[in-house]
């Protein structure tokens, strides 16, 4: 994981409330750096957060918000690598409030792009989504163009020692709060029913863990403009119930075949299988051991970059990355999953 790399490093983490954020933060405090910089713009959850690092010296949590420019310019002086986790994510509260989301996803985004290149920093990796592939919706419309900029932002290096852009795009984080997992053990200690959009529907599925660690991996892997998009397991939803109502009923005092399971249908823009790399972008995508490596479409318009990586796989891929297409996991499988990954613990 690259972890000596980390040393002596100045890390600004944007979005440090969320819950990868917050996972970032937990990881990048053992390892060595100099300071590690906060921000965020929920006051309560980064005053509570504040509290468990009172005693680090080295990690300092600010107010922050991405559409302040002026703002994100200062926190930024001095930072060597900076971690963008932070957007407005929720796909039903984006649709209702596209202004929003386009004033924090992508003015805030550019924002971070110019504090990073006024100030020096030398490597920058934004955390985007699998809703950015074929978006069907405003919040996956803005991730796009996060990547875009991103990527972009490489074209206006003039040294070559520039400062590295770069994303990397996962899909669902088990236990999240974005994820179906809260929602479903909610439900189940509720003694249901436990509410599904469609039995059918298949997701690509990471632990926090995973996905943070791919995230700081691709940190140093990163040669400039790419989008990584993480590797990971496919699960139908349907088993996912299936396995968490076996499993975590009987801590409530339930009977697993007395909670009922209702479908309720998809909701608007939802898809019934997972895109994590489009017909289009498979035609320039490199196989690595834990990635697919997307290099950007317009590479005449970019300083000349070698994209050469250690642990190349294929350097082309035949087919599409959905859940359509990948074997999703049997029900044995996910169980030992969940159950090695402390997804099944209850809380009290």
């Amino acid at each position: 994981m690259f972890s000596e790399q980390w040393k002596n490093k100045s890390v600004l983490i944007t979005g440090v409330c969320g819950t990868v954020g917050s996972e970032l933060l937990r990881q990048i405090s053992h390892l060595g750096c100099e300071r590690i910089i906060g921000i965020d713009n929920n006051e309560s959850e980064l005053f509570f957060q504040s509290q468990s690092y009172a005693d680090r010296d080295d990690i300092r949590l600010f107010i922050c918000d991405l559409r302040d420019r002026e703002e994100i310019m200062r926190k930024m002086r001095g930072i060597d690598i900076v971690l963008h986790a932070a957007a407005l994510k929720h796909v039903i509260l984006c649709e209702e409030a596209p202004r929003d989301a386009v004033q924090t996803n992508i003015i805030g985004m550019m924002n971070v792009i110019d504090a990073a290149e006024d100030n020096g920093v030398e490597r920058v990796i934004f955390t985007s989504s699998d809703k950015a592939v074929n978006p069907t919706n405003v919040m996956g419309t803005t991730k796009l163009m996060g990547e875009r900029l991103i990527t972009a932002a490489n074209a206006h290096g003039i040294k070559a020692d520039g400062t590295i852009f770069a994303s990397t795009r996962f899909g669902n984080v088990l236990g999240s709060r974005g994820s179906v997992v809260p929602l479903f053990q909610r439900q189940i200690a509720g003694g249901g029913p436990v509410t599904l959009t469609d039995p059918s529907m298949t997701r690509f599925i990471m632990t926090l863990r995973e996905a943070v660690q791919l995230v700081m991996s691709s940190v140093f892997l990163a040669k400039g403009g790419e989008v990584f998009v993480t590797k990971m397991p496919v699960a139908r939803i349907a088993d996912l119930a299936d396995v968490l109502i076996e499993e975590l009923a009987p801590h409530h005092g339930l009977n697993p075949q007395d909670i009922p399971v209702r479908c309720i249908g998809t909701k608007p823009g939802e898809k019934l299988y997972e895109e994590l790399l489009s017909d289009e972008e498979m035609r320039r995508t490199l196989e690595l051991q834990d990635f697919f490596a997307i290099l950007p479409a317009f590479k005449s318009v970019y300083r000349s970059i070698d994209y050469t990586y250690e642990g190349l796989v294929a350097d082309r891929v035949n087919r599409p990355y959905n859940s359509r297409l990948e074997t999703p996991m049997s029900r044995i499988e996910l169980q030992n999953y969940l159950r090695a990954n402390d997804i099944l613990n209850v809380e009290d």
